[in-house]
């Protein structure tokens, strides 16, 4: 049976010595072939045709091969052979067939084995698997290296399934056992198919053969077990080999590498360099270590393997030096990053991807689209490249580089590309183009699950919930099953509309299809609980978890942080550290959130600590929750300090400070820290503008609060927003400017919220202006009709200027609508545990000690002038009664407990969830000259700094 041929040489190819032609060639039997030794010294033809295919010039090789003789027909196959495997090595196909066509014409090789086996392992290296088929196919009988190379093929090509089958048809057909040749890429193609137990089985078969002590098959088990995450099963292998190479170390190190045991792939590369084996680590060795670094952010290990690289000599080598560069870069160490990337002097692709994704995971645009434009001077931009650069399109101001890069995409042919697609949806709903979103979505020729989830997912989080329902209706109407982001997105989409029933249908459909192990399917339903107010029925959830990961901790201690309940976020976060489970940067930012709102000064401590041990403070959300958290605290040095440690400032940290001397009342340091801001080149937002605005109205700038109100648009194009009007009308309020902040409200290009009325009817009530008062508390009630604040303002209007039958009126309606006033409720941090009063209440056990202090403290302020504020009873009673509900204010109750239970001269540091009454104010001014200390007060708009009998506000609040 003749070797199958293959496809016919090209019109154009053409040689005197082509065995068709009457010439006699080489691979004729017949042609007189001279096997006589030549008598000259020079390089032999087989030495000539080894040089040229090692240099790669394997056109002249075959020329060579066609126009020499040869000492012998071994000397000939031993050519032939040499180029076949050159034609594999370089991936070079077309000389490949040439001289397949030649040994399958010629009739003293065309049976020939090696030659046969070379031929199939040749196309299945050029790529090429179902030319071996062929070739093997065709084979008048085959033996174990055929069966071999073919299974080989089929691995190296990643046709796993093929691979599998030509194995289980050896074991079926073949007189011939596998061996140590054959096992490796079965077990390598096992892994491939994502069947561990068929890899098992493989496994046994090698230990009932006696393969087990093969190195090649151990290292093979090794990869198998580690990829499939069976840590244990692969050391147990990695130990138990009598026998370990180089390849086993890597494969072991790399295990733990890729499962993100960062200290275990460290230390086995210890043990390694420490062991007595004698092996040196190459390229791959270290190679495999870097990633798990830069996953880490273990740069300091990252830095020794650098250095150890440099000691090998090994630190240019390409692919060392590019996964290094990818290590520094992934810690944020973009400096040395720039080093290798600036002293490669043979940068490749992967090279420019892995610079240009370090610069737009860092946010930094302007870099990232820069590189681009020199990669392209310098090399081949790829589709990598292009999904490097769009996770750097974040924003709205980002758009115009969007559409260039869009454009080049489109001109190179990328946008073809289902993941350039995708990602191009996802990045113009990040900007804010929702219709361009669309369009490059509708412009999908064939649209996967994955594209769908891409414009579902934009439009749930970018702004338009309601549509992002719609396209998922038409998905399924499509035919197209969801999978666990299609959910996820529906989720989001239903969190932000509130569509409570509408998810619990969802959530329904997960339960009824088992998907409720789903771990991103568990956060998403935690997550839409949460943000729907659902506490209860997402903690129930969290409660039913198997297994409760990091995330999950994440999202319900972010959650209660998030919704206004802080003491069960702490506890919360207790348990998680109770539970084995290390804070992750998100679950740290979440509680110093929840410190923030208890102003849990001790705990917030405690917590930066341990920021600062694990590394955290150098993320810039933990860092600006850090400087919120200090500022919220009462200590505004000390969050200025925070500030000031951050190595890398952006604008969310500038507001952040900037708010927090508003709320402390320093109007002019914030706006003196803007003017910084602004010099250093920092573009200020919506917020910065709220922070500034908040600072001059807390500290009674009203002159500066309009100017820079004024300057939002026109110097800095920002539209002000209902809540910089709501600021900017309750600072004009407060100082009696009625008018003019009706006017403003007037001047608005939008309805005035149930904010800017509320806040409109709180400044009537201080100046007794009844009437503009009554006309605003109509407006109010119609726009929120069941909300009991805006009964309690308008009640307190009419007590303030005597008007009893009315506030008499006021109290019937709430009781009639079912409402009632929030109790006043002050809150202090002893010891790291937060203890709460009621106004009022009398039941806590150290009750009795508290009345005495407060009696005790209220005889020494007498004497410098206190006299009780019955103003601030707005009740009908008498003078007496009011004195007694003055005394059972919940901040003094607060006090006078941080004064029996704090050491002498300790800060007294005290929240209220009300603003501040003018008694209470006025007693912690003399509490604060008498026990010479400061009282710090937190009330619901802003810090109250007592010390020597004045209040940092000046009296103005």
């Amino acid at each position: 049976m003749a070797s199958l041929a293959p496809p016919p040489l090209p019109s154009s190819y053409h040689h005197p010595h082509h065995p068709l032609l009457p010439k006699p060639s080489i691979f004729t039997p017949k042609a007189s072939l001279s096997f006589s030794p030549t008598q000259t010294t020079s390089p032999s033809p087989l030495q000539d045709l080894n040089r040229l295919c090692n240099s790669g010039n394997l056109t002249a090789a075959l020329t060579l091969l066609q126009t020499n003789t040869f000492p012998t027909s071994q000397h000939l196959k031993d050519a032939i052979g040499a180029l076949l495997q050159a034609c594999g090595r370089h991936n070079d196909i077309q000389t490949g067939r040439k001289l397949h066509r030649l040994v399958s014409q010629s009739t003293i090789f065309t049976h020939d084995v090696v030659l046969n086996t070379r031929i199939i392992t040749m196309y299945s290296m050029c790529n090429s698997p179902s030319d071996s088929r062929h070739v093997f196919d065709a084979l008048p009988r085959k033996n174990l290296f055929q069966w071999n190379a073919m299974v080989s093929g089929y691995s190296r090509n990643n046709l796993n399934a093929e691979a599998i089958d030509t194995f289980i048809e050896l074991l079926r057909t073949a007189e011939f056992k596998p061996d140590n040749f054959t096992m490796p890429c079965v077990i390598k193609a096992c892994g491939g198919v994502l069947d561990v137990g068929l890899g098992q089985g493989v496994h046994g078969m090698v230990v009932k053969m006696g393969l087990v002590s093969d190195v090649f098959i151990g290292n093979a088990l090794i990869a198998l077990y580690a990829k499939f995450g069976m840590l244990r099963d692969a050391v147990k292998m990695f130990d138990k080999m009598p026998e370990r190479n180089l390849v086993s170390w890597n494969s072991m190190i790399g295990g733990f590498s890729e499962n993100g045991m960062c200290e275990e792939s460290f230390g086995l590369l210890v043990r390694f360099l420490e062991g007595e084996e004698g092996f040196v680590p190459d390229e791959a060795t270290l190679v495999t270590v870097l990633p798990v670094c830069g996953g880490k952010g273990e740069v300091k290990m990252g830095m020794e393997i650098h250095g150890l690289a440099v000691k090998l000599g090994i630190n240019k080598e390409l692919m060392l030096s590019n996964a290094l560069m990818d290590m520094y870069l992934k810690c944020g160490c973009l400096k040395e990053a720039r080093v290798l990337f600036e002293k490669n002097e043979r940068k490749n692709v992967v090279s420019w991807n892995a610079f240009i994704g370090g610069y737009s995971r860092e946010g930094d645009v302007s870099g990232a689209f820069d590189l681009l434009r020199k990669m392209q001077m310098e090399e081949k931009v790829d589709v990598v490249t292009v999904l490097n650069v769009l996770p750097a399109c974040l924003t709205e101001s980002e758009l115009l580089r969007l559409k260039e890069l869009h454009g080049y995409s489109f001109r190179h042919g990328f946008q073809d590309d289902e993941l350039v697609a995708n990602a191009f949806v996802a990045a113009y709903a990040k900007c804010g183009s929702l219709s361009s979103a669309e369009q490059v979505f509708y412009g999908i020729e064939t649209k996967t699950v994955s594209s769908w989830n891409a414009v579902v997912g934009g439009l749930a989080q970018n702004g338009d919930p309601k549509k992002a329902l719609d396209l998922y209706l038409q998905m399924k109407q499509s035919g197209l099953d969801t999978d666990s982001f299609s959910i996820g997105s529906l989720l989001l989409a239903c969190s932000h509309l509130k569509f409570l029933q509408y998810g619990k249908e969802i959530h329904g459909f997960v339960l009824r299809n088992g998907l409720e192990l789903d771990s991103f399917i568990g956060i998403s339903l935690l997550s839409f609980y949460i943000q729907c107010g659902k506490l209860s029925t997402a903690r129930a959830l969290f409660d039913r978890m198997e297994h409760q990961s990091s995330v999950s901790w994440n999202a319900m201690i972010s959650g209660y942080s998030q919704i206004g309940l802080p003491d069960e976020a702490l506890d919360l976060f207790r348990q998680m550290l109770s539970s084995g489970i290390l804070p992750s940067e998100i679950a740290t930012m979440s509680v110093l959130g929840a410190c923030s709102q208890l102003s849990a000064l001790r705990l917030g401590k405690e917590l930066h600590c341990f920021a600062l041990k694990a590394g955290f403070t150098e993320d810039l959300f933990v860092g600006c929750s850090l400087i919120d958290m200090y500022a919220k605290s009462g200590c505004i040095e000390q969050s200025h300090r925070a500030f000031d440690s951050l190595t890398k400032k952006d604008v969310a940290s500038w507001n952040v400070i900037i708010a927090g001397y508003g709320i402390h009342g320093h109007g002019n340091k914030a706006l003196e820290l803007f003017g910084e801001m602004i010099r250093l080149g920092q573009k200020p937002d919506s917020f910065t503008f709220l922070g500034i605005l908040t600072a001059c109205n807390h500290a009674g700038l009203v002159k500066n609060g309009i100017k820079y109100f004024n300057q939002m648009q026109r110097l800095y194009g920002i539209e002000p927003k209902l809540e910089h009007y709501a600021c900017v009308v309750d600072m004009l309020g407060r100082a009696g400017q009625l008018e003019e902040a009706l006017n403003i409200i007037d001047d608005m290009p939008e309805e005035p919220d149930t904010r800017i009325w509320s806040s409109l009817l709180s400044s009537c009530r201080n100046y007794n202006d009844l009437g503009t008062g009554q006309k605003i508390a109509e407006k109010l009630l119609e726009l929120e009709p069941e909300r009991a604040e805006n009964y309690v303002l308008l009640s307190n209007l009419y007590a303030a200027t005597g008007n009893w039958d009315d506030v008499r009126w006021v109290r019937q309606r709430m009781r009639e609508i079912g409402l009632q006033k929030e109790a006043g409720r002050s809150w202090i941090e002893l010891g790291g545990q937060v203890y709460s009063f009621v106004a009022g209440d009398n039941s806590l056990p150290e009750s009795g000690e508290i009345r005495k202090m407060w009696t005790r403290l209220e005889e020494r302020i007498s004497k410098l002038g206190y006299t009780p504020n019955t103003d601030s009873v707005l009740h009908e009673l008498d003078y007496a009664e009011k004195i007694e509900i003055l005394r059972g204010h919940s901040e003094k109750l607060a006090i006078s407990f941080g004064l029996l239970k704090m050491n002498k001269g300790a800060t007294v540091r005290v929240c209220k969830n009300l603003r501040i009454c003018l008694d209470c104010h006025n007693a912690a001014k003399l509490i604060s000259k008498a026990v010479e200390r400061e009282i710090i007060v937190r009330d619901n708009k802003r810090f109250h700094h007592f010390k020597d009998g004045l209040c940092s506000c000046g009296d103005y609040w």
